[in-house]
């Protein structure tokens, strides 16, 4: 049940900076983060396809396939759960799945997702994300962490 807790909850709460950012003028934007000391840069940005605007014209797909995706992986979960222990992919999953459960509603709902902040470093300043897509990278990062680990000791 926690689990399912924690993916409702990075869900809500990227949602909740969307619909934030969705109330605001768009000509207040791009602005600086307060406390970020500029290296965060807040945006109102709307992407209608993949990363970087990717089959944007082809509409059923970039809503069908992550649907399909974020589908497979509650299932995954949902087989996790019935099993004891693995707590850290159990953890990643939900994590993943937040920000998939965020975005997905994007691109269902609203027919693009809503990308609200770029990070003032390195080529990463070309590039604007949302929280749904930190948590879907930092689940995966920590599922790959496990693997890692799991191969090492299976040797």
């Amino acid at each position: 049940m926690i689990y399912m807790g924690i993916t409702a909850l990075l869900a809500a709460l990227d949602l909740l900076i969307k619909n934030a950012i969705e109330e605001q003028d768009e000509a207040s934007f791009p602005k600086e983060l307060e406390g970020s000391g500029g290296k965060i840069l807040l945006h109102k940005n709307h992407n209608s396809g993949f990363p970087f605007g990717f089959l944007k014209e082809n509409q059923p797909l970039v809503q069908m396939v992550p649907l399909a995706v974020a589908s497979f992986g509650a299932g995954i979960l949902a087989g996790l759960l019935q099993r004891k222990g693995r707590h850290a992919e159990k953890l990643a999953l939900s994590i993943a799945l937040g920000g998939a459960v965020s975005n997905l509603y994007d691109r269902l709902v609203r027919h693009y997702v809503v990308d609200y902040f770029s990070i003032q470093y390195g080529k990463l300043k070309k590039v604007i994300f949302n929280l749904g897509d930190i948590f879907i990278f930092l689940g995966a990062a920590i599922l790959l962490a496990v693997e890692v680990v799991r191969a090492f000791k299976d040797r």
